[in-house]
């Protein structure tokens, strides 16, 4: 059976139509597209990773371990030039001043006191150094 002729939808409205089917399809090829393109991104750096070990290996075994070795043989002969004489002691009225002991000890020394090189009010504790 025929459609009547009055059920036929105008021009305008197969125009519009035809244009919302374009724009849907446009829009399903760029969203396939865009989908399709993260994942293969993804997979192509996924297999990528099977020679990193490698790199760090070697990083590790000829650049990090010499270079602590370097900074180890400095420090050893820069404090064999270091002069192992603590400063002398001036008596400043300003400086050492104990208005309260400390709470550990004696009173007198700091926590972290090292007697070779922090004087205490009346001098160091030892007079060889």
């Amino acid at each position: 059976m025929a459609a009547p002729a009055s059920c036929t939808p105008p021009p305008s409205l197969q125009i519009a139509k035809s244009k919302m089917v374009a724009g849907t399809l446009v829009r399903n090829i760029a969203t396939n597209s865009v989908l399709r393109s993260g994942v293969q991104s993804h997979a192509a750096t996924a297999g990528g990773h099977q020679g990193g070990y490698k790199l760090w290996r070697n990083l590790s075994f000829l650049v990090a371990i010499p270079g602590v070795g370097l900074c180890m043989a400095n420090a050893i002969l820069r404090i064999r030039e270091h002069p192992h004489d603590p400063p002398e002691f001036k008596p400043y009225d300003h400086l050492r001043k104990r208005d309260k002991r400390f709470p550990w000890g004696e009173g007198q020394k700091s926590l972290f006191h090292n007697p070779h090189m922090n004087a205490l009010p009346g001098g160091y504790e030892h007079d060889s150094h």
